[in-house]
């Protein structure tokens, strides 16, 4: 399994999704100077959209029902996350996880998006 994993702190998250908007179904990083309607912003839910797994205090991520289109099966949540995260990392994505936060705030991107967005996947 691959650790490929970006630390965000509670405040950096937030800035991170600030820095984005959505364009027909495109999530892309704000250029300065431009000019961006409102439904454009992006927050969590948004997010969600473009996400290949999650587990988040905000957004419902229906971990049983994505470890089950895995085709796995676990006996926890934290088991369950655990095996969704490593197929997601063994094909290439991936983590993100925000610290300092009383519930765990885990995302799960492809490689492709995450470098999209300007995360630092190296």
């Amino acid at each position: 399994m691959s650790a490929r994993a970006v630390i965000l702190t509670p405040d950096a998250w937030t800035a991170f999704l600030g820095r984005l908007y959505e364009r027909d179904d495109r999530l892309d990083v704000r250029q300065e100077g431009q000019t961006y309607a409102a439904d454009e912003l992006v927050d969590a839910w948004v997010l969600s959209g473009h996400a290949e797994a999650l587990r988040s205090a905000e957004v419902d991520g229906d971990l049983w029902g994505t470890l089950q289109d895995l085709e796995e099966s676990a006996g926890s949540e934290e088991e369950a996350w655990a095996r969704i995260v490593a197929f997601y990392l063994d094909r290439g994505c991936v983590l993100v996880q925000v610290r300092g936060l009383d519930e765990p705030e885990d995302w799960i991107l492809s490689e492709t998006l995450a470098r999209r967005l300007g995360l630092p996947v190296d």
